[in-house]
């Protein structure tokens, strides 16, 4: 299987669900509504939708399955990514290839967007199962946790705290702010999918510590291709065996799940291994 082509396939089921979800740009408030689709369409991999979908997959269920869901984790993420770019924050000017919110609205608007896109993720997640109402609570609380203080944000808050630090982070710093601000979405997005298709408690816990470990291992990834966080810490070929290790132990956890767990494991390995 490749990953690519899977990513190739199934990111235009993830767009269409979007776009028919999230307000137009014409409905008012327009600005607000513009802002909010401005770095959702057009998007980034949707690596972490993927996620959410091959999960389901893994536990025996049709990928669409956890089409809503997976769209919710694809708004949370862009919610952070609006904020993140935020002048306060990493005061980014380009995103995905172009601006990024608070450049081509202002950063009010930016702000107001990415509170109005978390918002709209818990309402898609709260509506993942019609049949199933309470798969989907456990769901919206799966990715309320990631979300919140104990994942992206508190991560975000140590992340910035470095910046004004004599010294720079140990690697035990560093992972911890990996796996809160990173590895805890990815981790999320494999336990939504997993949750919604009717997984057992114990299967959802293992595929959410297999998220956290391809997670972790997929940001020192970015920080290799980025430069940003590996030189004075770890060599690049150290860092690239550390994200070895997390991948191999993460694959381990699912080896007993088949083929059907292939799409799974080959998104995981495309995560760590990419070039760009």
């Amino acid at each position: 299987m490749d990953a690519q082509a899977y990513i190739a396939e199934r990111s235009g089921l993830i767009d269409d669900w979007l776009d028919a979800f999230v307000p137009p740009a014409a409905e008012p408030p327009t600005e607000l509504h513009a802002a909010m689709r401005h770095l959702l369409f057009p998007g980034g991999k949707r690596l972490r939708p993927m996620l959410a979908m091959a999960a389901a997959e893994a536990v025996g269920s049709p990928p669409d399955v956890a089409l809503p869901v997976a769209a919710a984790v694809e708004l949370i993420h862009t919610y952070s990514l609006v904020h993140d770019d935020l002048p306060c924050m990493d005061d980014d000017a380009v995103r995905r290839g172009q601006p990024t919110v608070h450049v081509a609205f202002d950063e009010a608007t930016a702000v107001l967007a990415g509170d109005a896109l978390q918002a709209l993720a818990f309402e898609a997640a709260l509506a993942s199962c019609p049949d199933h109402p309470q798969r989907a609570q456990r769901a919206a609380a799966d990715l309320a946790r990631a979300a919140g203080s104990r994942g992206i944000v508190g991560g975000q808050v140590d992340d910035i705290a470095l910046e004004g630090a004599a010294t720079g982070p140990s690697i035990e710093v560093l992972e911890s702010i990996h796996a809160r601000k990173s590895a805890a979405l990815i981790a999320a997005a494999i336990a939504c999918g997993a949750r919604v298709a009717g997984a057992s408690d114990d299967l959802v816990a293992r595929l959410a510590r297999f998220g956290r470990d391809v997670g972790i291992a997929f940001q020192i990834t970015d920080d290799r291709l980025d430069g940003d966080g590996v030189a004075g810490i770890r060599s690049d070929a150290d860092a690239a065996a550390r994200a070895e290790a997390l991948l191999a132990g993460a694959l381990a956890l699912v080896e007993d799940l088949g083929e059907r767990a292939e799409p799974l494991r080959e998104l995981a390995r495309f995560a760590v291994r990419r070039n760009t």
